[in-house]
């Protein structure tokens, strides 16, 4: 486990955007939220108010998807505005940002990882690998142990990377982590070192998006 001294990280996924509706690789691409990705916000941003847990700051990708995900959050909870934090925007998907979901097997066997919910690429042409997102995580997490340390923290994130900020906390292998369970739109997990890895969801919805 990487050792953060009573500073607790919550993660959330955005909502849909355009792109997980027409089952589109986002990656860096920056399409605005659904109707649904919208709803499933201010679900989340609800819940958390209802659960009254708080956030002494909070930090988002700068993809408008995660941004507009992370006001919702903040307006339903009367916080300040998110601060945009470069280190949390998504994998870059190299050659396959744009593409179908559909032809992540076609154009990425053998080097497929296949789930319940996801069928991950590994290394295409241009990408960042999950060794890499593990690295770019270990950068965020110490950015928040420097800046906000004992302080409970949420970050507005993505899929691919907000798994691997959990791998790297806990120090489970990319792979397991990938496997282990799904990380839907909007939802939540939980980071501190008295939540356990199994532990980790705080609040799920029912779409499972890539």
């Amino acid at each position: 486990m990487y050792t953060l001294i009573m500073t607790t990280i919550y993660l959330a996924r955005h909502g849909q955007d355009e792109d997980n509706l027409n089952g589109i690789l986002n990656g860096h691409r920056n399409q605005p939220l659904t109707d649904l990705g919208k709803q499933q916000a201010a679900i989340t941003a609800k819940h958390i108010k209802e659960r009254d847990i708080k956030f002494d700051y909070v930090y988002s990708s700068p993809l408008d998807r995660a941004y507009t995900t992370a006001k919702i959050i903040t307006e339903t909870n009367n916080l300040p505005a998110p601060e945009k934090l470069v280190l949390l925007i998504e994998r870059d998907f190299g050659v396959m940002e744009g593409r179908l979901v559909s032809d992540i097997e076609k154009l990425c066997t053998p080097n497929i990882l296949k789930t319940d919910t996801v069928t991950y690429f590994l290394d295409p042409n241009n990408a960042e690998t999950f060794p890499d997102l593990l690295k770019r995580s270990l950068e965020i997490i110490q950015y928040i142990e420097k800046n906000q340390k004992d302080k409970s923290v949420l970050l507005v994130t993505h899929g691919d990377i907000g798994k691997m900020i959990y791998a790297e906390y806990y120090s489970l292998s990319w792979k397991d982590v990938l496997e282990s369970f799904h990380f839907g739109n909007c939802e939540l997990l939980k980071l501190s070192t008295d939540t356990k890895p199994e532990e980790e969801h705080v609040f799920t919805q029912n779409q499972h998006n890539h």
